[in-house]
């Protein structure tokens, strides 16, 4: 059996504000539902990013809410084609900065942190085109 992965999907608290910062902040396109469905789709280029009610996970499987309220359990990694243009917009939004545009050499990227509406950490890079 082959597994392949299809999508990312983060169970939010505020359904309708996590829908909003993808759709409008980010600029995701939609490829399903909208604000008040509870589920949605976004494009992202290669994959899937859903968001979905917690509520609706839980009811699908019991207990599931509990599990979820520890911090980091993953980081959603999105290429740009510039940090730093990404972050101001983000900043100027009043987006929850984690870390400002910051050169990692070691990894031969520029990267930037935030959170969502629901404290999903995100990291946003770019390439820094060297070549070892």
């Amino acid at each position: 059996m082959k597994l392949q992965l299809t999508h990312l999907r983060l169970l939010v608290s505020n359904y309708k504000d996590a829908f909003l910062f993808y759709r409008d902040l980010l600029g995701l396109d939609v490829d399903w539902g909208d604000e008040e469905t509870g589920y949605a789709e976004f494009s992202t280029g290669s994959i899937q990013l859903a968001v979905l009610k917690k509520e609706f996970m839980s009811q699908i499987i019991p207990n599931q809410l509990s599990s979820f309220y520890s911090q980091d359990k993953t980081s959603l990694i999105f290429a740009v084609d510039n940090v730093d243009e990404v972050y101001q917009r983000l900043k100027d939004h009043n987006a929850n900065v984690v870390a400002p545009p910051t050169d990692r050499l070691d990894w031969g990227i520029r990267t930037a942190h935030f959170r969502d509406p629901d404290g999903n950490l995100i990291e946003v890079y770019t390439n820094l085109g060297i070549v070892s």
